[in-house]
């Protein structure tokens, strides 16, 4: 019977912060799975509002300190007193955000899974000095995490991470999963009977979905004039996206939806004609897999994580990013042809199959038991 182990997880948030990602639910679904074989797994995070500073989510314990703006300052010595009060047999560190460099402070060893870097993406996003503070604490990543293993959900985050300095034996791509249960094709539920394409998740600058607007826009005076886009989330971009679909002129062609429940994101993804995603760079592209798991194709843009989430002409397609003719054409393509439609919806649903959370969960636990034993043998 193999030991049951004492994990700590470090990571910016827990899945009920309002800043909140695809990052958390990749490690709630993943850390989540472990805690149900019995492992005790411990989220150190940061807090925000009035959250309690310790809760229990998804069978990990939660506990949080400092704040959006704080929390790698603090986490230091609140890791040195866990540890010390609560030894554990690995750490396990998300790199989404700025990196915590918790291998030059962790007694434990340490295992970092690595969603992705800003480097100068970060500059279209926030404006300086804080956009070069992000910027400079990558810098240090190759050097602090030297000979620390690396778990990172796709293949363009491990040649990002190779790029910074990491050796190609420090990283292992292991791909997140779908809740099968949850996302599916439904054939209760038909779709819009108006041209509808779908963009969701959080609306931040860097994603560009400005160019989204505008391709909809034009497509709706001048091919398609019942089409309509649905904007569904929130994020620091969300007023300055509405202003910029109002200077377009953009009208009832744009809606945008605010925060939506699981249950209507499920509805949204079955019942839109395509999910539309032009990020520069993504570590994988979640919201593109529970698109696809419905049924429905996707446009993205053709960077990294964002090109292995997507089959270009397969499930979807992918265009170069930021050329606004490229993203129109598709766009016009896939509205224009309800066979294809079909054809690529099916292939999708068939992808994301493939993808499973209880694979990554025992992949995932390989790695941090092969991380043990090497510091038990040393």
């Amino acid at each position: 019977m193999k030991a049951l182990r004492d994990i700590l997880l470090v990571n910016w948030n827990d899945r009920t912060n309002p800043f909140a990602g695809g990052a958390e639910i990749h490690l709630h679904e993943l850390f989540g799975r472990l805690a149900a074989r019995g492992h005790r797994v411990t989220l150190l995070c940061s807090g925000y509002g009035d959250a309690p500073a310790q809760a229990e989510l998804d069978g990990l314990r939660v506990v949080r300190c400092g704040g959006r703006y704080t929390f790698n300052f603090v986490l230091p010595g609140v890791l040195k007193r866990w540890q010390r009060d609560h030894p554990c047999d690995v750490v396990v560190e998300a790199l989404n955000k700025i990196p915590l460099y918790t291998p030059l402070y962790s007694k434990a060893p340490v295992v970092g899974i690595g969603h992705h870097l800003f480097g100068g993406t970060i500059f279209r996003e926030i404006p300086p000095p804080l956009s070069l503070y992000v910027y400079l604490s990558e810098l240090g990543v190759p050097w602090a995490y030297r000979g620390v293993p690396m778990e990172v959900i796709s293949r363009s985050t491990g040649d990002d991470f190779q790029a910074r300095g990491l050796k190609p034996e420090q990283i292992r791509v292991i791909h997140v999963g779908i809740d099968r249960d949850q996302y599916d094709v439904s054939p209760d539920q038909p779709r819009e009977e108006r041209p509808s394409l779908l963009a969701l998740g959080r609306v931040r600058k860097y994603k560009r979905l400005d160019l989204v607007v505008d391709a909809v826009v034009r497509l709706a005076r001048e091919r398609h004039p019942r089409l309509q886009l649905l904007v569904a989330g929130s994020g620091n971009y969300l007023d300055s996206l509405r202003e910029h679909a109002q200077r377009q002129g953009a009208g009832d062609a744009v809606r945008f939806l605010g925060l939506v429940s699981e249950e209507d994101k499920v509805r949204l993804y079955r019942s839109a004609w395509g999910l539309v995603m032009t990020s520069p760079k993504e570590g994988w592209g979640l919201t593109c897999l529970e698109a696809q798991a419905c049924g429905t194709p996707v446009v993205a843009s053709n960077s990294p994580g964002l090109r292995e989430a997507v089959r270009d002409g397969e499930t979807g397609f992918l265009v170069p990013h930021a050329d606004p003719a490229a993203l129109e054409s598709a766009l016009d393509r896939l509205l224009s042809d309800g066979e294809l439609r079909a054809t690529l919806g099916g292939n999708a649903a068939r992808f994301a199959a493939t993808f499973s959370w209880d694979r990554c969960a025992d992949e995932t636990m390989q790695l941090l038991e092969e991380t043990i034993a090497k510091r038990e043998a040393s």
